[in-house]
Order: C-alpha cells, then structure tokens, then sequence
C-alpha cells in the first residue's frame, strides 16, 4: 500500500511563504498525475493545484498566481510552493492522485495557519 506523507506546514504571517513536500512510496510515482488538495476547519477538502505525469499545472482559482506545483519523479517527491499566503488559506494540506476516481490512502496532512 502506497504512503504519502506530507510535511513543510507551519505558522506563517499573511504575505508570508512556505514550501510543502509530499513524499510518495511508490516506485510508479512518475505515471500518476499528482495534485495537492486542502481540507479548512469545518469544510470540505477542496483540490489546490495539480501537475500532470508530464509536467503540466493547472490550480483553483483561489491560488493562482500564488502558489507553484511540480515534482520531483527521481525523489517521487511533489511540492507546493506558497506564497503572499492568506488567513483564507489555513487548512490541513494533502497530495494524492488527481484525475479519475482511484486514491491512495490519504495520508495525515500538513497543517498550515496563516495568521498576524
């Protein structure tokens, strides 16, 4: 069974930045098309932004311009880069497969807060 685990989350001040990495313990990573989705205290998980098995990016309209995806298949390895940060985007971050209905297991997220 494939593990995901993500990490990189904090505290930051609005405006501020943060880098999160999602480590995938497949060897098949590099086929699946990844994405990044975030699930805020009393909502929904919503997906952020995604990166296909070839390298294209596509983000919610809430981060773009914002935030950068892209992965790293030697590492199988993909990240989130975060910036000019928002109280609105405090959540709890997962990555997964993006497109199609299958999921691995969802790993324990990284929580971020973004607060003065």
């Amino acid at each position: 069974q494939v593990q995901l685990v993500e990490s990189g989350g904090g505290l930051v001040q609005p405006g501020g930045s943060l880098n999160l990495s999602c480590a995938a313990s497949t060897t098949i990573f590099s086929i699946y098309g990844m994405g990044w989705y975030r699930q805020a205290p009393g909502k929904q998980r919503e997906w952020v932004a995604g990166v296909t098995s070839r390298g294209s990016t596509n983000y919610a309209d809430a981060v773009k311009g914002r935030f950068t995806i892209s992965r790293d298949n030697a590492k199988n390895t993909v990240y989130l880069q975060m910036n000019s940060l928002k109280p609105e985007d405090t959540a709890v971050y997962y990555c997964n497969i993006q497109g199609g209905t299958f999921r691995w297991n969802w790993g324990q997220g990284t929580e971020v807060t973004v607060s003065s």
